[in-house]
């Protein structure tokens, strides 16, 4: 990952809305979620969900396709992982000791297959971490 990508990843991930968003398509695992559920549980309006959502897929962190007359969302667990790996690459001056196992923890817990539902997940339930506040 070069610089300017990872800027624009973190761009993307430094507002509420996007970054909720995107934690809970983590959590929806790679079949994703449609649009329409993603609003409801983030209390976001649609129109401005989607703007959230193309900014989050121009970074290369979620992904959508049509499913019929839903668009669906899912996280790009591939794209995560090259935005961990570009931070954690000179973890230590490249001692791996030294950074406590992060790096192996932290990139076996990324991806697809880490993704099993949860009961909550599956019940389309966010965590108050997850969701921003209701917006007035």
């Amino acid at each position: 990952m070069e610089t300017n990508q990872a800027l624009e990843a973190f761009q993307a991930l430094s507002q509420d809305t996007r970054l909720a968003a995107l934690r809970l398509l983590v959590q929806a695992g790679p079949n994703g979620l449609p649009a329409g559920a993603i609003a409801e549980r983030l209390a976001v309006q649609p129109s401005t969900l989607s703007t959230h959502l193309g900014i989050l897929e121009r970074a290369g962190l979620v992904a959508s396709r049509r499913e019929s007359r839903s668009i669906i969302y899912a996280a790009q667990f591939e794209g995560l992982r090259r935005l961990i790996t570009f931070l954690m690459d000179d973890c230590c001056q490249g001692r791996a000791e030294i950074c406590g196992g992060l790096v192996p923890r932290e990139m076996a817990a990324c991806g697809p297959s880490a993704c099993a539902p949860k009961p909550s997940a599956a019940r389309g339930r966010v965590s108050a971490s997850t969701a921003p506040a209701k917006r007035k």
